[in-house]
């Protein structure tokens, strides 16, 4: 019991941890020198894959690497039992942003639009970040955490204001 309980809070931390990876990497790589491969996130298209959808598979490799460190398979005595699942939380890091981010804010494989609560606060904070026109500035780097569209908004008229971002006219800032 002692080892489920374990690897549930492994799987967790893993899931927890990731978000932080992915604000950082969002904020760090995606709008800095990953820059071509998330352009086309911030650009309307018609196409049914971006660009920035590789950013998928380096997750899937992340997770997969984990799985195979945790692997006797592939290292025998020398592999790490807690990698096995730190990739599953990984793994159920990707699905939860692919529902949530894909599905829910982009409403690419599903069609709802959240009238209250926390799903709504989600897709009012990703929108604002779409709010800047370029990868200068911004706000709302996260994906599953979601920060008060209030705050969001005063943030984008100081970066406005101090000409750090350029803000499209529908976001409010």
């Amino acid at each position: 019991m002692t080892d489920f309980l374990l690897a549930c809070l492994i799987i967790l931390a893993s899931i927890a941890g990731m978000e932080w990876v992915a604000w950082a990497s969002h904020k760090y790589i995606m709008h800095g020198w990953g820059w071509g491969w998330h352009k086309d996130h911030h650009e309307a298209h018609d196409n049914a894959l971006e660009k920035n959808d590789l950013y998928a598979i380096v997750g899937a490799a992340m997770s997969i690497s984990m799985f195979a460190l945790g692997s006797d398979w592939v290292l025998g005595s020398a592999a790490w039992w807690p990698a096995t699942f730190i990739g599953i939380g990984i793994m159920a890091y990707g699905i939860i942003y692919t529902v949530i981010h894909d599905g829910l804010v982009h409403q690419r494989y599903f069609k709802f639009v959240p009238k209250s609560g926390y799903a709504k606060r989600l897709v009012q904070a990703h929108k604002l970040h779409h709010a800047t026109v370029g990868k200068e500035g911004g706000v709302s780097f996260s994906f599953v955490y979601a920060e008060d569209p209030a705050k969001l908004k005063a943030e984008l008229k100081r970066q406005r204001e101090a000409g750090i971002a350029v803000v499209r006219d529908s976001a409010g800032a």
